[in-house]
């Protein structure tokens, strides 16, 4: 007996959900394999945008954690004239991938790293600023993360989230903001929804 169109949607619907709720129970990094996710358009939190919000200057040092296949990182990396663009993933193949981009479109200025976003391999003070797209909610400690960024951004220097509800890891306005000022930033600005935002924050200066 087939089933009806009304039953197959509503089967799709609650596997979306339940996919989605142990996505929420188990955050991880999106695989190298499932890349075409993070290969595609970015409703809400293009590129525009964050080089909006995050103002990247000549000269400067910026991290980016996660880059995935370097959607954001040519970009930023671009914009900072004599400056440089860190990109820190715990997959290999997404480093190798974005380097390739890089290459392939002239930029030299990108600095790989494989580590985990919980023990960054940096000195205190390293940045200038940092920014992580779709990131925060797939890092199983991110207030180990946060501290982390809180210790290699220097004072006064910014970090910018970008969340999207089409992510299953999704962060919250209201909760992202409560965890980022705990870890030692206030908060400054956000553009865009509650359903697809940046919101960039400064580090607290002593």
């Amino acid at each position: 007996m087939s089933l009806r169109p009304r039953s197959l949607f509503a089967i799709a619907v609650l596997g979306t959900a339940a996919g989605a709720y142990w996505a929420r129970r188990n955050p991880s990094a999106c695989p190298y394999a499932l890349r075409f996710f993070v290969e595609g358009p970015h409703p809400g939190i293009g590129r525009s945008r964050l080089m909006e919000i995050l103002e990247p200057r000549p000269g400067e040092r910026l991290l980016e954690l996660g880059p995935g296949t370097g959607y954001y990182s040519l970009a930023v990396a671009a914009s900072l004239d004599g400056g440089s663009l860190d990109v820190l993933d715990v997959q290999q193949e997404m480093l190798d991938h974005t380097m390739r981009e890089a290459a392939e479109s002239g930029i030299a200025n990108i600095v790989p790293t494989c580590a985990d976003a919980r023990s960054l391999p940096y000195g205190t003070g390293s940045f200038d600023g940092a920014f992580l797209v779709t990131v925060l909610g797939e890092i199983p400690d991110q207030t180990l993360a946060l501290g982390e960024l809180a210790r290699v951004i220097k004072p006064g220097g910014r970090l910018v989230f970008g969340e999207t509800l089409l992510d299953p890891h999704v962060v919250m306005p209201g909760k992202l903001r409560g965890q980022v000022e705990e870890a030692g930033f206030r908060f400054e600005r956000q553009v865009g929804t509650p359903l697809a935002y940046f919101a960039r924050f400064r580090r607290s200066t002593p």
